[in-house]
């Protein structure tokens, strides 16, 4: 396994994403004070119920985020209600998002 992070700056401050490696499969998130937005193997439903706002970003088998670097030219494939509130929203590109969760 292997961890990888990235800051990226924002019109609004700092977010950070860290990136789990595994041999075949990466957990990747990108994290700042008000929220996150994370691959779609995180259950953004489920931080709902905690209160936390988190969107999804477009990956799949056939076309995987694979980098941080490449997190940020991705877009907002699914919201929860407090993500929502921030003013993320669906086709979003990752990048103002960004801004919104800083």
């Amino acid at each position: 396994m292997e961890i990888n992070t990235k800051v990226f700056e924002t019109p609004n401050g700092l977010v950070e994403g860290v990136q789990t490696k595994w041999e075949v499969f990466n957990i990747l998130i990108v994290t700042g004070s008000k929220g996150f937005l994370a691959c779609p193997a995180i259950d953004i439903d489920a931080c709902q119920r905690y209160g936390v706002a988190a969107a999804l970003v477009e990956s799949s088998a056939d076309n995987p985020i694979g980098t941080l670097e490449r997190f940020a030219n991705r877009k907002i494939t699914k919201v929860n209600a407090k993500a929502s509130e921030l003013g993320i929203k669906v086709g979003m590109p990752a990048t103002e998002a960004f801004a919104l969760i800083a």
